[in-house]
């Protein structure tokens, strides 16, 4: 977990999230919980997170997803230095279609 926020964690919200079992309940649950402005922003950075990962340069990912150079940026260092999220779900994305 990220050791630089100061704000509390509310576990129960992680813990309900992996009571969902299904895509489309995934999205009615974060079309709930969050603003449209919100979901298309985490959905650009997921997008420019397979991007990176699959060894795009960040001009054809800006092309492609819109997303400005800041964002990429960001996204490539939480790839590079982050909690390895992105690197776990990649993983088992992997798995599954093997």
């Amino acid at each position: 977990m990220n050791k630089n926020l100061n704000q509390p964690k509310y576990e129960d919200m992680y813990e309900a999230i992996l009571t969902l079992k299904t895509v489309d309940e995934c999205m009615r649950f974060f079309e709930d919980l969050c603003s449209i402005t919100e979901l298309k922003a985490m959905e650009q950075r997921f997008h420019v997170a397979q991007l990176l990962d699959k060894g795009m340069i960040y001009n054809d990912i800006l092309e492609q997803t819109g997303a400005s150079s800041a964002t990429i940026s960001r996204v490539n260092r939480s790839l590079r230095y982050g909690e390895d999220g992105y690197a776990i779900v990649f993983e088992r994305l992997r798995e599954q279609q093997e």
